[in-house]
């Protein structure tokens, strides 16, 4: 009797925690873009990037976090139904952002202004989101392979979100985000904590998606900036940029 009245509650708790850790990387989000995308008419002499491009690839980004949110909280709301057949359009919106996010990030580099606020030089700095793309497709991609799998796919869907808001995160309107990459990755790797906290509370060890993609992606960080500056990185840069015309 006992046992069937701790299951519920524990139950209620993760789709609450999910439910929370999305609406905290929406937020993240938000707090970022706030004046270069959703609130930019109120910021005028905020830069933004030039090519019209961008709204549409802002406007496909914020989807995918929207869509974050109002899936957990079909489960929470036990709209499982609805929530496997929003999956599909999730599939094909990660899709586009892939697509979208690579060709973003060669049109920034190609500037010869560079990223808009950032000074480091602009191919040197594209294996940043490159980097951030090429995680996300690969999480996202375990994420519906393993979507049998609820708590694997839960964690996968975390992380590969985390992944992609160190952009947001460059943006948050703190002095430290002068210190540039080093600030940008740390304040990403935070959202990492309450997975892990929830794992040893709730399991009393790691989950294995915890674990092995929280190191992936924190491992990527130094390694893409060791990259970086390497001659085989501006090989590719160039070319890649190159493949824009």
């Amino acid at each position: 009797m006992e046992t069937r009245q701790v299951r519920p509650v524990r139950g209620t708790a993760e789709r609450r925690f999910y439910l929370g850790m999305s609406l905290a990387i929406l937020a993240a989000v938000l707090l970022g873009f706030a004046p270069s995308f959703f609130l930019r008419p109120w910021f005028p002499d905020r830069p933004v990037p030039p090519e019209r491009f961008f709204l549409l690839h802002g406007a496909v980004f914020t989807a995918w976090f929207v869509l974050l949110v109002v899936q957990a909280a079909l489960v929470s709301a036990r709209r499982t139904a609805l929530h496997r057949r929003l999956g599909v359009y999730g599939g094909v919106l990660a899709l586009a952002m892939v697509v979208l996010g690579t060709v973003g990030a060669l049109i920034a580099a190609r500037r010869p202004t560079g990223f808009v606020g950032i000074e480091i030089p602009p191919l040197q700095f594209l294996v940043i989101p490159l980097g951030d793309m090429l995680l996300f497709a690969l999480l996202v991609g375990l994420a519906l392979a393993w979507r049998r799998d609820l708590q694997s796919h839960k964690r996968l869907m975390l992380v590969a979100s985390i992944a992609i808001i160190t952009a947001a995160i460059a943006r948050w309107p703190f002095a430290i985000m002068s210190a540039g990459p080093p600030a940008f990755f740390g304040f990403t790797d935070l959202f990492l904590v309450p997975i892990a906290a929830w794992d040893l509370f709730t399991r009393r060890r790691l989950h294995p998606v915890t674990l092995w993609g929280g190191l992936l992606l924190i491992a990527s960080q130094p390694l893409r900036l060791w990259f970086s500056g390497t001659a085989a990185w501006m090989g590719f840069a160039l070319w890649a940029v190159g493949l824009l015309g």
